[in-house]
């Protein structure tokens, strides 16, 4: 068996079970397996693959074919030009989020600051900002004990154990210090709407991670009320929201003494992030 047939028995395999990036997939769990790029594995299509390669493929076909996201069968995601270790206990970061570290970066490049990220998950929001910004120190909080051992292994894995700590604590718990920077991802979508999401997500993505109350907003408002105690003046709270949330963002943002400051449109034109100053 050769690199062209066992992706053709991939591609049909999850074919079959309507996964829509059928070939990719199948390319991308063989270049894992194999240890080399997609790029490597599809210029040598005659190369033979051993058993013990085919059945591991074999397996992790079964896993995708059930709608597992290729990014728990790898468990990791490549996040801000870089890998991150993630889990059924992390959210999947996405390409939307990438935005947000990319805007926050222009705005504190060459800066030393001090960093929250409420909700870290796997971490990738903090560690993408502090490898950037290598005078700062950041700590990252999150309710999931699991999520926060993911977060943990990823600040080894990229070499910043010194300037950053993850946190087993909720948004409650009191810091006896101001930040420059707010930066969260929470949850936000409204609960309602959780069952139309696709299965990838629905069945296999951590549910506290993506329900954010009946009008999506629960997670929002507490992160917005809680920050203005401990965001120094002039400090920034970056958000990422859902869709069509940002007139009642603003609002809320605005009655608790925050300016706008910027806005950031997704890849479909929906406005995905918030930057907002806090007034004196």
């Amino acid at each position: 068996m050769n690199i062209f047939e066992t992706i053709k028995i991939g591609t049909n395999l999850l074919k079959e079970k309507k996964i829509p990036s059928n070939i990719i997939d199948s390319e991308i769990l063989l270049s894992k397996i194999l240890n080399k790029s997609r790029e490597e594995i599809l210029v040598n299509l005659d190369y033979k693959i051993n058993k013990k390669d085919f059945a591991k493929f074999k397996k992790y076909l079964k896993r995708r074919s059930k709608n597992e996201p290729i990014a728990y069968i790898l468990k990791e995601k490549e996040f801000w030009k870089t890998k991150f270790d993630v889990n059924k206990y992390t959210l999947i970061p996405r390409p939307e989020t990438e935005l947000l570290v990319e805007k926050l970066l222009e705005f504190y490049k060459g800066k030393k600051i001090t960093i929250l990220d409420i909700g870290t998950g796997s971490g990738c929001i903090l560690i993408s900002l502090l490898i950037s910004l290598t005078k700062s120190l950041g700590i990252g909080i999150d309710i999931s004990k699991n999520a926060i051992l993911v977060a943990k292994k990823n600040a080894y894995k990229h070499n910043i154990l010194n300037r950053v700590k993850f946190l087993n604590k909720s948004l409650e718990g009191v810091f006896n210090k101001k930040f420059d920077l707010i930066v969260s991802n929470p949850p936000y979508i409204e609960k309602k709407d959780i069952k139309n999401l696709c299965d990838d997500i629905k069945k296999y993505e951590p549910r506290i991670a993506l329900d954010g109350g009946n009008d999506g907003l629960d997670l929002i408002k507490k992160v917005i009320y809680k920050s203005k105690n401990i965001l120094k003046v002039k400090g920034m709270l970056a958000l990422e929201i859902g869709n069509e949330q940002i007139n009642k963002v603003s609002k809320i943002l605005i009655n608790n003494n925050y300016r706008l400051k910027e806005i950031i449109k997704d890849y479909k034109n929906n406005v995905r992030c918030v930057f907002a100053e806090k007034n004196k």
